[in-house]
């Protein structure tokens, strides 16, 4: 009986936790589909009294808000593929082979992650201007193409592989380039969806870059797109969510889809150090 209590106690304290930390994401939605006048009402509602569906219409009326979705989801998706392509080729060089200072270069590599990224932003800029880079989309993709966090983590997953295995693929005449796209890659898929999913989200929640770098509204991100929404004489906040809401939408379901994969994919990096 008492051990029943106790579970039951639990499950309930971690419901009101859940509902703590989800109600922001549902409270946006709510907010989505106020009237002008109940959105800015003080003190405010917590649930809506009314639906009112046409302030998503509205949204795409007054800022192009696909076009910057389309924009951020092609940033995000360059981003997504040269990080897999760059970090897991990197991860290889340091799990499976042999060279001269591999562990300090790669104490190195991955020293570079306590580097904030506020630190190294005018460096990159300038850079960027220096190639007429500004406003266009390999200004915004090229300088996220090599993470060092992807790296570590797609290594770790790589020494988990047994060397068995390699020696096997060795004895039958495969080279390290045919073991890597035929054999490593293959068996890595959880940690290479993890990979994907964390980069995808990280690019497409950045604002300070793209604000930086791009001056024309064909350019602009979503992140930027929202703020478009405020006006100086007055914010009309139900407009403001509706955009938030159709902002986090697409993130969310990959975040739904993918998150079996990212847990897994963390929990099998971190099995071995």
């Amino acid at each position: 009986m008492k051990r029943h209590l106790n579970s039951t106690l639990v499950y309930v304290l971690l419901t009101i936790a859940a509902a703590l930390i989800l109600y922001p994401v549902i409270y946006t939605f709510f907010m989505a589909v106020m009237s002008p006048e109940e959105a800015s009402a003080y003190p405010p509602s917590f649930f809506p009294h009314s639906f009112h569906m046409d302030n998503f219409t509205e949204v795409f009326e007054i800022v192009p808000i696909a076009a910057f979705i389309g924009n951020t989801f092609l940033i995000s998706g360059l981003t997504m593929i040269g990080q897999l392509i760059t970090a897991s080729l990197a991860a290889y060089a340091f799990a499976k082979m042999e060279f001269k200072g591999k562990n300090f270069i790669f104490s190195m590599f991955v020293a570079t992650m306590m580097i904030p990224w506020e630190v190294t932003i005018i460096p990159n800029y300038l850079t960027v201007r220096s190639w007429n880079w500004l406003d266009t989309y390999q200004g915004l993709t090229v300088p996220f193409l090599a993470t060092a966090f992807g790296t570590f983590l797609l290594r770790q997953f790589f020494l988990q592989l047994p060397k068995e295995l390699f020696e096997a693929a060795r004895m039958d005449g495969c080279g390290h380039v045919r073991y890597f796209l035929f054999h490593v890659l293959p068996l890595s898929r959880p940690a290479l969806g993890t990979l994907a999913v964390y980069s995808f989200l990280n690019m497409y929640n950045s604002y300070l870059w793209p604000l930086l770098i791009t001056n024309s509204e064909n350019m602009r991100t979503v992140q930027i797109g929202i703020s478009m929404l405020e006006f100086q004489e007055s914010t009309s906040w139900n407009l403001v969510f509706a955009g938030t809401a159709l902002v986090i939408l697409p993130s969310l379901l990959l975040l739904i889809f993918g998150l079996k994969q990212l847990v897994r994919g963390m929990a099998a990096g971190a099995l071995k150090g």
